[in-house]
């Protein structure tokens, strides 16, 4: 019989500015994680830190050296996700823990669940943050109706040219258009909306979520300047609605 694949949260920030852990993973959570001794991860160093944060409050059930942890990033083929299946359809429980927030959102691992669904694997996903949903939660903008798009084209010419596009979309739709960026190009990517979407759209930008620093602000794309909030290096989510 075959084990069941946990989908695993993550903190949004670094592990050391939570205390408790509890703070964003429960402790049911927790306590589900640290029984485990199989994980998929995107980088096991990282995962490691994880555990060794987790340890902190919640015993695991082995030393962290015992825990098996293979990877799964955006290098890993399609034809090695039946190999990180294998110890789940043998009956081992196992784990898929994301980097950050929750696993196979704007985070790799969407095609091993659907291959775990495939070959009738129990797939149960845990609570836990999602900078998507706290973002929306917090702009005040169209919670009903929205969308993610991951990242903008880095190019300059096929950015104004998306921002417009889903400006309209927007529009048309009256969708909350949500997206993220790398950190150090939030700056561009706040002026490339100042020039190119309309005055009167919504925008919110949260960033820090569930850390100390967090702050969220909507505000009329007209009335955004670069010194209204600083976003240099530190990660954000971009939420639109076309007004």
């Amino acid at each position: 019989m075959s084990g069941t694949l946990y989908l695993i949260p993550n903190t949004l920030g670094k592990r050391d500015e939570f205390d408790p852990l509890a703070d964003v993973i429960p402790a049911g959570v927790q306590q589900i994680t640290a029984g485990l001794d199989y994980l998929v991860a995107e980088n096991a160093k990282t995962a490691r830190a994880f555990l060794k944060k987790l340890s902190e409050t919640c015993p695991l059930a082995k030393p962290i050296q015992q825990i098996e942890i293979r990877e799964l990033n955006v290098n890993t083929r399609e034809s090695e996700l039946a190999a990180l299946l294998a110890p789940i359809r043998e009956g081992r429980d196992g784990g898929l823990l994301s980097e950050a927030g929750v696993p196979a959102v704007a985070d790799p691992g969407a095609n091993l669940v659907r291959l775990a669904h495939t070959k009738g694997v129990r797939v149960r996903p845990l609570v836990g943050p999602s900078s998507i949903l706290l973002a929306v939660m917090a702009s005040g903008l169209n919670g009903q109706s929205f969308a993610f798009n991951g990242y903008l084209p880095v190019d300059a010419g096929e950015r104004a040219k998306r921002l417009r596009e889903l400006e309209q979309l927007s529009r048309k739709a009256r969708q909350t258009q949500v997206w993220i960026e790398t950190p150090y190009r939030n700056g561009p990517l706040l002026e490339a909306m100042r020039q190119h979407c309309a005055g009167t759209s919504l925008l919110s930008i949260a960033v820090d979520l569930t850390l100390p620093s967090e702050t969220i602000v909507t505000l009329p794309i007209s009335d955004w300047r670069p010194e209204r909030l600083a976003l240099n290096k530190r990660p954000a989510i971009f939420s639109l609605l076309a007004a």
